[in-house]
């Protein structure tokens, strides 16, 4: 899986080299150059998404510092609202560009701290520099994807957001209707006929406004509805058709009993086509499914996971958990879970499955790798994943 590198294996620290460090705002972006830590940085402020002036001040830069026209330049900027287009461009012009975690910046624990736009792009100017000569852990550098792998990530997201704004709007015509003292069982496609055989409490029928502004929602939510059958529609048939390596990847995953197409397909988008994870450890860590233990003098406690990775992956991760123990329990991990956690209260039950989220997403990992099938767990043929999970209980 193709990927833009976030590190060069080897560096010339010799070499002369302008640093740069940039502050993406929406109207202007602030830029910061300098040739090592004891020169004072040069900062300009240009309007934003101007290409062709950042190229000019990088050129003027060299001049400035007395740097030669193919001197090594090296930038960086935080990750967020801009995307990734903007590596994709420096990197194309020859600028060995990093997208930093915006979260993995140090910062004084001060009560308050100065920050303008200035102080931020010299901090990260700075920090750039120390990451340069060879400080790693200096913050978190962000993997960039290929287009490709974050075109594909585009389907099962736009499919979440709009599942919940449907959601939004049958919660709301179910509201609209409690304050009548009225309740439907659910919001459908005949939601209109019905409308009008409604009576209150006095057995008057909803005012005329009332019923105007609930055909008006269900007008929205039937929008909502399309669009989610249309999205599943087409996922479904890349699922049959396609022949791209992370739709095969899902197809893989669909063979686990208990994986169904939307936690197959998220785990796949969203982390392993095109991730390359080296161990356990980073996967978890990938995930925000890592502990964060806090000991401090007589202090010590767990104050648990970190939420610090993929949140969709990691709220999938969970229900996954929660789904695999009556799918799945002569696996040995259901087995451990009923062994350690089973017999607990439900705040134990809760932690434990955590835990369980956090194995079956390594056991995953290594099945899509090396074919390992989770120890104990069933795998099913393709036609029972079309007839759903009742059908596949009954056969089996």
């Amino acid at each position: 899986m193709t990927r833009t590198a976030t590190r060069t294996v080897s560096i010339d620290r010799t070499a002369p080299v302008r640093y740069l460090a940039c502050e993406l705002g929406w109207n202007d972006w602030t830029w910061a150059f300098a040739t090592g830590p004891a020169d004072a940085p040069r900062l300009r402020t240009i309007a934003g998404r101007r290409t062709a002036v950042l190229l000019a001040e990088v050129a003027k830069a060299k001049q400035r510092f007395g740097l030669p026209a193919d001197a090594r330049v090296v930038s960086c900027y935080e990750a967020g609202r801009d995307g990734l287009w903007w590596h994709r461009f420096l990197a194309a012009q020859g600028i060995a560009n990093h997208v930093v975690d915006s979260s993995s910046i140090e910062v004084q624990r001060r009560g308050r701290r100065r920050k303008t736009d200035q102080l931020d792009v010299g901090k990260l100017l700075s920090m750039r520099m120390r990451w340069h000569q060879g400080e790693p852990k200096v913050w978190s550098v962000v993997q960039v994807p290929s287009v490709a792998d974050e075109d594909r990530r585009q389907l099962h997201r736009d499919l979440t957001e709009i599942k919940a704004e449907r959601t939004q709007h049958s919660n709301r015509i179910k509201g609209l209707l409690a304050g009548c003292g009225l309740a439907v069982p659910k919001v459908d496609e005949n939601f209109p006929e019905g409308l009008a055989a409604l009576r209150t409490w006095d057995d008057q029928p909803l005012p005329e406004a009332l019923q105007q502004r609930l055909l008006r929602e269900h007008q929205r939510w039937q929008l909502a509805d399309r669009h989610v059958t249309d999205l599943e529609n087409e996922r479904a048939r890349k699922i049959r058709t396609s022949a791209e390596e992370p739709v095969t990847k899902v197809r893989k995953l669909l063979g686990l009993r208990g994986i169904g197409a939307n936690s197959a397909w998220l785990y796949v988008m969203e982390f392993f086509g095109g991730r390359q994870i080296k161990n356990r450890k980073q996967l978890g860590a990938l995930a925000g499914l890592t502990p964060t233990p806090y000991r401090s003098g007589t202090s010590d406690h767990e104050q648990g996971i970190s939420k610090a990775g993929n949140r969709r992956l990691r709220t999938m991760a969970v229900e996954i958990a929660w789904c695999w123990l009556p799918y799945q329990p002569p696996s040995a991990l259901s087995v451990w879970y009923e062994q350690r956690f089973g017999h607990g209260h439900s705040r134990q039950r809760r932690i434990g499955i955590v835990a369980l989220a956090r194995q079956l997403l390594v056991a995953m990992w290594r099945y899509l790798e090396t074919a390992e099938v989770p120890a104990g767990a069933a795998t099913v043929e393709e036609k029972w994943k079309k007839r759903g999970p009742k059908a596949e209980e009954a056969v089996a």
